[in-house]
């Protein structure tokens, strides 16, 4: 039998998941960010990231969302078959300080006291078992009283990330301390960091006791705390998820771990990390970070490419032509073509701002929008009708609800669709259909056990999503 050290039988994995996307763009958007997307591998990035705990001993893990996310995140944990995940909804976004607190005051209540490892969900780590290496060298650290940071060596003067300045040794562990955290740094800076030694990448991996990092942050920042202990206090179970007083947690100053704590306590740790980790944060990264071809192409999909080089071309859905383009990004979605040079990736920022000034959807939602019951894709739409795709999981179930403005008709594509219309109910197979009339209470449900799929075609006045009046959800919806 393997023996286990006790400390790690202690370890709370908590998982990082309210973050937006913005620089993978239009792979990523503001409800589909990037963790989210499966990259250079069948499982997402969240998924890497719970079953990156796999052999290693630690307690079921915490994951941290948003409300926006909350279901597709469940979906993703269910794939995986990752039993007793407790998932925290964020009211709002505060940044990690908030978020570590309210998971941190989850962890005590119940009498014990763990050592949190928070990670974020939108990492690659290489090398796993480095990682539960430099995991268990942190967890002995954390266990006296230390909190701790994962260093990564760096292998190149990046500006993308923030850095560390290694201390003395502490004895005996193979961990330095903290001299101090810097900022972003320009390209001479960075050059220069490389050149000393002496510095890490900051990774925004932590690990801590649960009520040692809440006593430094009572030291440094008792508003925050504060604000996490009211919304603690109006904490609800709601199916699968827990939620806070939203209220109190607007009050919440937004603020990282960093600035909150990290900076300031005199018990900071770096443990050194080198396990292949990158934070997959821009379109070259991701480009570095793929298989390519032998002239240095990344190709994902219905891709032609004739006399190219050091391109990432990703198609999703169309076949994508490209003659003689060296070094370009190229992405196609359902409803976003994208192209920049690799030089130029970090401008996406900028084109995303002026979609959200312009209130252009594309930001938020790819045309693949999930619910708790499934999905639904928005095939066409025009002057008084919109046509759907609608997708529901095996023994999932649509609310019962009516429209005031829109009527529709649903043509059932595969499996079978249980109707409730009126008073009647009806069972739908392949090549059925049946029409909804404006006003009709009704509801959709899928009693096989293969997805179901339909067409959907309304036709109204007004045809948004929010023409809902829902009178019974098996999801708690309102």
């Amino acid at each position: 039998m393997i023996k286990t050290n006790r400390v790690e039988q202690e370890i709370l994995p908590v998982i990082l998941a309210g973050g937006s996307g913005t620089r993978l763009w239009p792979l990523s958007r503001k409800h589909y960010a990037k963790q989210y997307l499966a990259i250079g591998s069948d499982n997402t990035m969240l998924q890497e990231t719970l079953l990156r705990l796999t052999g290693m001993a630690h307690l079921p893990p915490i994951l941290i969302c948003n409300e926006e996310t909350r279901f597709l995140a469940a979906e993703q944990v269910r794939q995986i078959d990752l039993e007793n995940t407790l998932i925290m909804l964020e009211p709002v976004g505060r940044n990690t300080a908030p978020a570590l607190a309210l998971a941190a005051l989850e962890a005590v209540c119940n009498g014990k006291d763990p050592i949190l490892l928070a990670m974020p969900a939108d990492h690659k780590i290489a090398d796993t078992t480095a990682f539960h290496a430099a995991v268990s060298q942190a967890a002995k650290l954390a266990a006296d009283g230390h909190l701790v940071t994962f260093g990564i060596k760096p292998d190149a003067p990046e500006t993308g990330y923030g850095y560390i300045r290694a201390g003395a040794d502490i004895a005996g562990s193979g961990a330095k301390h903290v001299d101090r955290f810097v900022e972003k740094p320009d390209l001479q800076t960075a050059k220069r960091f490389l050149d000393q030694g002496g510095y890490y990448w900051n990774s925004g991996i932590f690990m801590f006791r649960a009520s040692r990092y809440l006593a430094e942050l009572e030291s440094f920042r008792p508003d925050i705390l504060r604000a996490c202990q009211d919304a603690f206090a109006g904490r609800k179970i709601d199916l699968d998820f827990v939620r806070y007083s939203k209220q109190a947690f607007l009050d919440c100053p937004a603020e990282s771990i960093d600035y909150a704590v990290m900076e300031h306590t005199e018990s900071s740790a770096v443990v050194p990390f080198d396990a292949g980790w990158s934070d997959i944060g821009s379109w070259t990264a991701l480009w570095e970070n793929s298989p390519k071809d032998a002239d240095g192409n990344c190709i994902i999909g219905d891709v032609l490419n004739e006399n190219g080089s050091g391109n990432y071309i990703n198609s999703g859905h169309r076949l994508v032509a490209a003659v003689g383009v060296k070094d370009m990004v190229i992405v196609e979605t359902k409803d976003v073509v994208f192209i920049a040079p690799k030089s130029e990736v970090e401008n996406i920022k900028s084109v995303v701002e002026k979609l959200k000034a312009a209130g252009r959807e594309e930001v938020n939602y790819h045309r693949d929008v999930y619910r708790p019951w499934g999905k639904y894709d928005t095939v066409d739409m025009g002057d008084r009708y919109q046509v759907k795709r609608i997708t529901v999981n095996p023994g999932a179930k649509l609310s019962v609800q009516k429209h005031h403005h829109r009527a529709e008709h649903w043509v059932v594509v595969k499996g079978t669709a249980k109707v409730t219309r009126g008073d009647e109910t009806l069972l739908l197979t392949e090549n059925q259909s049946t029409y909804i009339p404006l006003g009709e209470i009704h509801a959709l449900e899928n009693p096989g056990l293969v997805a179901l799929e339909l067409i959907e075609v309304q036709s109204g006045t007004y045809l948004g999503e929010d023409d809902i009046i829902r009178f019974e959800d098996k999801y708690g919806r309102s």
